[in-house]
């Protein structure tokens, strides 16, 4: 019979990912650090939090990964298709979109340089957004990031 701490243990442990989607407890460390940072961002300047959307985050997804492949940060790689057509071949239903990439050593230190670029800035805090979708990709000990921000239909 479980004893009453243990109890409490997995009480908790379920109370934290229960409001997490299956592929939000699949994503990474880094992933859920970003995600959790974007919305302390939010949250400071009196807005409300973005939700996680899995159709943007598969977006964002094959994105971060083929900058991670080619070792380069871009919105478009040559032959990749671009934002919008990535966002609906995921299948994310929106009115409006916009994303962010850079890449770093470390969630925290992109985190920051997001927040210091005005534009990275105006996407993260933009009040018409209502979703996200964030992906890490490493190579050889640089992440690659990729935030897609939408207003969902």
């Amino acid at each position: 019979m479980p004893r009453p701490k243990q109890l409490a243990v997995v009480l908790i442990f379920l109370l934290i990912l229960a409001p997490l989607s299956a592929a939000q407890q699949k994503s990474s460390p880094a992933e859920r650090e970003l995600f959790a940072a974007v919305n302390r961002e939010r949250k400071a300047q009196g807005l409300p939090s973005l939700k996680w959307d899995d159709a943007l985050a598969d977006a964002a997804r094959k994105h971060a990964e083929a900058m991670a492949q080619r070792g380069t940060i871009s919105h478009q790689l040559p032959g990749e298709p671009n934002l919008l057509s990535r966002a609906k071949a995921a299948g994310v239903h929106f009115t409006w979109l916009s994303e962010n990439v850079d890449a770093g050593t470390d969630a925290a230190a992109i985190q920051e340089g997001f927040m210091k670029s005005a534009l990275h800035r105006a996407n993260i805090l933009d009040t018409d957004m209502d979703s996200v979708g964030i992906s890490v990709a490493a190579r050889n000990g640089q992440l690659y990031v990729t935030e897609d921000f939408a207003k969902v239909r």
